[in-house]
């Protein structure tokens, strides 16, 4: 019975999963859909806006040409009405001479008859009639600024639209994760010499299948991407998984996307529980600070606070505060079972997320002006008195910067003065299987300090300040620096001090 009920469940949660998946792909589909009807009317108004600057260029040029034929005319026929002018002054004045020697055939004296035949021949010699050209200046063709369009004509005729990059295909064995960083390679199916460049987007997301369409971030772009492979830094990895995906581009069009790949992002995400913290504590979210004036009006008796007046600072504390996230777990049980805020000289602030397994890594950095921290692990049973590395069930580094700056390591209320210089920015990191705390300089991973234990119960990031603030960066992976740190103390043998205990 209890077989059969198993496999059902299994069966059950096949087909609810399948569902999913199919309620999903709906929802590709869909997005698909319109967005063909946007792009294609996007498509369609592009190509009305380069035809109509193409009709432009032609209308312009037309216009010029028709100018040019004009110009060339009104010179000509210009030129044409001057040597028309010409020739009627010049039959004018032939036609006077020819009156005047038809006049003189008729003069009977011979002097006056001389007289006139050489007047008249002189007055020939000089009429414009004789120098007068009698042919056109310029011709009536106008085939010179004839043009020839039927290569241009044959041209468009062939004109097509524009060779489309095909995807890319991302190489998700040869894409890397590591600290914070996602480097993506990709190749083209096929070689392509027009290919300009890449694009490349991503998005977080805690979901491990194929990328949903709702409740998803929106892709950031990265563009002008030269080869094929890209590296993206600095990341929190706040999510559990990231979507990228790549298009290639030719220096006038955008190919598709290549099908998404899904790359894992572990790390650890926390913040800090403001519900238990010290009154004397502002907390939010990843950054506490230390306020003198925020346990005033705390009512007390005999050193314990008044469980009335603990009960509506709680109430006002949760409403500064806000909701707990879903995804986390608030320390101890909820509602009547949660533990109590830390008091007295305890200004600590915890983690709301606990680690049972594996290796973690945050980082802490301090204000300039703050004049005592603490940065540790705790298991939940520390007192609201208690104070980190003060317990058997803590550990922590200590700094403190009054007259003279001062970094310690501190566990089961011993101390030890650690002679290094103190980072502005300190990084944790925990082995829980292995038993090992370490902390380092952020900045250069140079090793500080390592306590080597036994963690027998679950533990929680803790943290304590006085008079100034820390900001806590979650979200990290553990660099490869501090892996290789790790494992070159490992290989070290008795390499123990007089603070590494086993706790129980």
């Amino acid at each position: 019975m209890d077989e059969q009920r198993e496999t059902l469940q299994r069966i059950v949660s096949t087909l609810a999963n399948k569902n999913d998946e199919i309620h999903n792909f709906i929802d590709i589909l869909n997005n698909t859909i319109k967005n063909v009807q946007v792009n294609s009317s996007s498509a369609i108004s592009e190509l009305d806006e380069e035809f109509d600057r193409l009709y432009s260029v032609l209308y312009e040029m037309s216009g010029t040409m028709a100018n040019t034929i004009r110009q060339e005319a009104a010179h000509k026929i210009q030129a044409l009405q001057d040597q028309l002018s010409q020739c009627h002054n010049a039959l004018e004045s032939s036609e006077e001479l020819l009156e005047l020697a038809t006049q003189s055939l008729d003069i009977k004296d011979p002097v006056e008859f001389l007289k006139a035949g050489r007047e008249i021949k002189d007055r020939v010699t000089v009429a414009s009639a004789f120098r007068l050209s009698l042919k056109p200046e310029v011709s009536d063709s106008m085939t010179h600024l004839m043009v020839d369009f039927s290569m241009e004509r044959h041209m468009l005729q062939a004109m097509k639209f524009l060779p489309v990059p095909r995807a890319p295909e991302i190489d998700v064995a040869a894409s890397v994760v590591a600290d914070n960083c996602i480097t993506v390679s990709w190749g083209m199916p096929e070689e392509d010499s027009r290919i300009d460049h890449f694009v490349l987007e991503y998005r977080k997301t805690n979901f491990g299948g194929l990328p949903r369409v709702k409740d998803e971030q929106h892709w950031e772009v990265i563009d002008n991407i030269k080869a094929t492979e890209y590296t993206i830094l600095g990341l929190k990895f706040d999510k559990k998984y990231v979507n990228v995906r790549v298009k290639a581009c030719n220096k006038a069009v955008a190919g598709e996307y290549s099908d998404p790949a899904t790359l894992e992002t572990k790390a650890f995400v926390f913040s800090l529980d403001s519900t238990s913290s010290h009154l004397n504590l502002k907390v939010e979210d990843t950054y506490v600070e230390w306020d003198p004036t925020g346990g005033k009006g705390q009512l007390k008796i005999k050193g314990k606070e008044n469980k009335s007046s603990g009960q509506n600072l709680l109430l006002k504390s949760n409403r500064r505060s806000g909701t707990l996230s879903p995804k986390r777990t608030s320390v101890g049980p909820p509602a009547r079972g949660s533990r109590d805020r830390f008091v007295g000289e305890s200004y600590t602030v915890l983690g709301d997320t606990t680690i049972e397994s594996g290796q973690h890594y945050w980082e802490v950095k301090a204000q300039k002006d703050c004049k005592s921290y603490s940065v540790g692990v705790t298991y939940r049973n520390l007192g609201k008195f208690d104070q980190l590395g003060k317990t058997s069930s803590s550990w922590c580094i200590h700094i403190n910067n009054w007259l003279q700056t001062i970094l310690s390591a501190k566990h089961s209320n011993k101390t030890k003065t650690l002679d290094v210089p103190v980072p502005d920015r300190v990084g944790v990191y925990c082995d829980f299987d292995g038993g090992q705390l370490s902390f380092y300089n952020a900045n250069s991973k140079e090793l500080l300090y390592t306590f080597r234990t036994k963690f027998t119960q679950p533990l929680l990031p803790g943290f304590m300040t006085w008079c100034g603030g820390l900001t806590v960066s979650t979200g990290l992976q553990v660099p490869s620096a501090v892996s290789m740190v790790q494992k070159s103390e490992n290989r070290l043998s008795g390499s123990t001090n007089s603070l590494n205990n086993i706790a129980y």
